[in-house]
């Protein structure tokens, strides 16, 4: 990728983004398409950058970011202040999508590895879609967003453990219960050290000028990810939990605002970066799939996101509400779809349907998604009218 090639990546970035914006929509699917139009695949009108060590650097500084953020966000009193929200509702919601998403893996892979990993990958909302809309919408004083944003977490939770097994499983089952223990010994011992080593972080990243204090923060993240890829898991889970460990730092806020710059950039570099992966002529092999997927999940999202909120004691309109939100998938897809993608245990011919699978996939739900998003309520007026509400 030349510095031009670089330039006119980003102008058409913030040009679709902003397109995408004036509907109402989520940029990711946007910065996919802008992937699938300037990559090496069809059309090959519009092909200008191919797939390299520089993109697939860039690719890997994107999942650094949004992971890390992600992590920030995870703290044991929000985990308390989820209440009985994210035991329920989380449950409901990953025993309907996960149960679907083993369904589709089955259908398309048969019973083994990949179809897990696809299980996962249908089951995980989108975080980065699901909050954008809450607060686009203005929903973020909704009393059933907190159900939605205890699911979220449960959902992050899960896919934490699912990281590293997608990063060294399937090469048998010894060699995946290893894979599996490194990742809960290395995710145990970031959780302590956030609770436990809160004061010494602060003292020592506190007393640093501003400058040092965003080198010492980024060293660390990148230093987190790499330990995690020498311990045969992926980088996106160290990133993780760099920002679980910094999660309950007094600087936490600091550290936001001065990475959000780095996060949006990287962000959409790399959900551009995978969209030059995405094979339109793959719609010939995986485009039943997709479409099979698609109505699934969302009838599964709706259906477990009702049922969680009535389970919560929320109203049907409000259920209705849940459900919508959860329907967008993104970031979390693309990064198993990546992930499996360079596992050896994954026949290539399974590892490139996966890829078009992801794209594609993501592209229909971040839409649909946003839309019923922005019309549920309206929806759940007239499916329960004042009388039967």
């Amino acid at each position: 990728m030349t510095l031009s090639q670089l330039a006119l990546t980003i102008g058409l970035l913030a040009g679709l983004g902003l397109l995408a914006g004036r509907f109402g929509l989520s940029a990711i699917p946007a910065y996919l398409l802008a992937g699938l139009l300037l990559g090496p695949h069809e059309p090959h009108v519009t092909s200008l950058i191919e797939p390299s060590e520089v993109t697939t650097f860039v690719a890997e500084l994107g999942i650094i970011f949004l992971l890390f953020f992600l992590g920030l966000e995870f703290t044991v009193d929000r985990l308390l202040r989820s209440g009985r929200h994210i035991g329920l509702g989380g449950t409901i919601d990953l025993t309907v999508n996960a149960a679907v998403g083993l369904l589709v893996g089955v259908i398309a892979f048969g019973f083994g590895f990949p179809a897990l990993i696809l299980a996962a990958a249908i089951y995980v909302s989108s975080s980065a879609v699901t909050v954008k809309g809450l607060i686009d919408f203005r929903r973020l004083a909704d009393d059933e967003t907190d159900l939605i944003l205890a699911i979220l977490v449960f959902e992050d939770i899960v896919i934490a453990g699912v990281l590293g097994f997608a990063a060294a499983g399937g090469t048998g089952v010894s060699s995946t219960l290893v894979a599996v223990a490194k990742a809960l010994a290395f995710v145990t011992v970031s959780v302590a050290a956030s609770r436990f080593l809160r004061k010494p972080i602060d003292a020592a990243l506190g007393r640093l000028p501003g400058e040092f204090m965003l080198l010492a923060t980024f060293g660390f993240l990148v230093g987190m990810a790499a330990i995690a890829k020498e311990l045969g898991l992926s980088e996106a889970i160290g990133a993780l939990m760099a920002g679980v460990v910094l999660a309950e730092t007094s600087i936490r806020e600091e550290i936001e605002e001065r990475f959000l710059s780095f996060r949006d950039v990287f962000a959409a570099l790399f959900f551009f970066v995978f969209g030059l992966s995405i094979d339109v002529g793959a719609l010939d092999t995986v485009g039943w799939l997709v479409a099979v997927a698609v109505v699934l999940t969302v009838l599964a999202k709706l259906v477990s996101g009702y049922g969680a909120g009535v389970v919560g004691g929320f109203s049907p309109r409000q259920s209705l509400n849940v459900g919508a939100a959860l329907v967008a998938h993104g970031e979390f897809t693309i990064i198993l779809a990546q992930i499996a993608a360079g596992n050896d245990a994954i026949s290539s011919g399974d590892r490139k349907d996966f890829v078009a699978f992801a794209g594609l996939y993501v592209l229909a739900t971040a839409t649909l998604g946003v839309i019923l998003m922005k019309e549920s309520k309206s929806i759940g007026r007239r499916l329960f009218p004042p009388r039967l509400a």
